[in-house]
């Protein structure tokens, strides 16, 4: 395995640019930003190279900068927007040379929701460009009211009804957990359409690291795990955090 820090949670307090030296100096080999649009993408290509780091994934639709939602993948009244920024997320993804692209679903709600992501993945999957893999991932109300994808037996579901190669399933221990309750429990019964994996801190603090690196065995995930932990700490402590992890999932 291999681990990616997900910059737009860790080193809040250093500009965007520096964060990607931080990550490589922390240890870590890969680098995730969710939403890297309002930085050209030349400039995030030249941070990624002097670190010595690969772009691994990106969000999608880009933000709204008016104030409007950031994701909206499931929201009938924004498929035609959707539609049109997937483009430029597609475009961001292969400047950045990231093989993963998350499509965000937004808060919403009924038949029309599930009808309106399942088309806009359809679209995805058709348009996104050879090694590009879209992923998908419940989020809870705790973290997004109104969430329509609220469920990994949903995301499970929808997944079979697009049928697409290159969509899976990314998992987050913290929205299983929130969502399900065990999210080693959820790993296991989706082992087969993860495609990506997010290590987040959990509810109740640090998440089980041992207990998820056994899982993450048990099901034999080799692609990028991407750590997303208290942003608050001292960067030693995201160092020691990494170690930690190399150490145990070896």
């Amino acid at each position: 395995m291999k681990f990616a820090a997900n910059l737009s949670v860790l080193w809040p307090d250093l500009p965007y640019l520096d964060r990607f030296d931080a990550a490589a100096e922390a240890g870590f080999e890969g680098a995730e930003v969710m939403f890297p649009y309002e930085m050209p993408a030349k400039d995030t290509q030249r941070a990624l190279m002097r670190a010595g780091l690969s772009m691994v994934r990106i969000a999608a639709p880009p933000p709204n900068y008016t104030g409007g939602a950031r994701g909206f993948a499931a929201v009938p009244e924004a498929a035609e927007r959707f539609r049109y920024d997937l483009r430029r997320a597609i475009r961001y993804s292969g400047a950045l040379r990231a093989p993963i692209l998350q499509l965000l679903a937004g808060a919403a709600e009924g038949d029309a929701a599930r009808q309106t992501l399942v088309d806009n993945l359809k679209i995805a999957a058709d348009q996104a460009p050879e090694g590009l893999l879209i992923t998908i991932c419940p989020v809870s109300a705790d973290d997004l009211p109104g969430s329509f994808l609220n469920n990994y037996d949903l995301a499970a579901d929808i997944l079979a009804e697009v049928a697409a190669p290159n969509l899976a399933l990314l998992f987050d221990n913290r929205q299983a957990e929130l969502l399900h309750g065990d999210p080693i429990a959820v790993l296991e019964t989706h082992a087969k359409l993860v495609g990506h994996v997010q290590i987040s801190d959990t509810p109740g603090g640090s998440p089980d690291l041992e207990a998820l690196g056994t899982g993450l065995a048990d099901i034999d995930h080799k692609g990028w795990v991407s750590v997303a932990y208290d942003a608050s700490q001292p960067p030693e402590i995201h160092r020691e955090t990494y170690q930690k992890l190399r150490k145990l999932w070896a």
